[in-house]
Formats: C-alpha cells, structure tokens, sequence
C-alpha cells in the first residue's frame, strides 16, 4: 500500500467529514486529470482546445482542475476536440 493510500485510510478512519466527501471529489477531481493527459498527449494547449470549443482558455482550465459538475456532452466535445473517442464505462 502506497503512503497516499495509507494516509487516505487513517484520515477517513479518524474525520468522518473526509471520508464522506473524499470519494466524490477524488472522482471529480480524477476527471480533469484524466481530460489535461488526453490533452497534453495530443499535443494542444488549452487556447486551441477553448478555440475549437468556441470558449476560453479560464473555462478548459476550469474543467482540467475543477471538474465538478460538467456536462457529459461538454467532456464529449472536448474529447473530441482532440481527436480521441469519448465513453463511459460503469464498474
């Protein structure tokens, strides 16, 4: 077990508040990682990727670092802003 995981255990064991809301922001908080990668792997910066959109450069970095509340079909025209395929996967 890595030192995070081991510091997220004893955190959520001892500070219910924590443990409450740490799924959901870290779910949120993994999408905007998981969209800046794609797009570092693209290669575009997120003036092209706000360009393509038809939006600015604040509202890309609001969903790479903030990714609460964003439209399924806001993260599917980014996706496919940068050439890549958009799906949802449940497990």
């Amino acid at each position: 077990m890595s030192d995070l995981n081991r510091y997220i255990e004893k955190r959520s064991q001892r500070d219910e508040e924590f443990a409450k809301d740490f799924e959901s922001g870290y779910e949120s908080f993994k999408i905007g990682v998981l969209l800046k990668q794609a797009r570092l792997d693209a290669g575009m910066t997120q003036e092209q990727i706000a360009e393509k959109l038809g939006t600015k450069k604040t509202a890309i970095s609001r969903m790479e670092n903030h990714a609460q509340d964003v439209r399924l079909s806001t993260i599917e025209k980014y996706v496919n802003a940068i050439g890549k395929k958009f799906s949802i996967r449940i497990a």
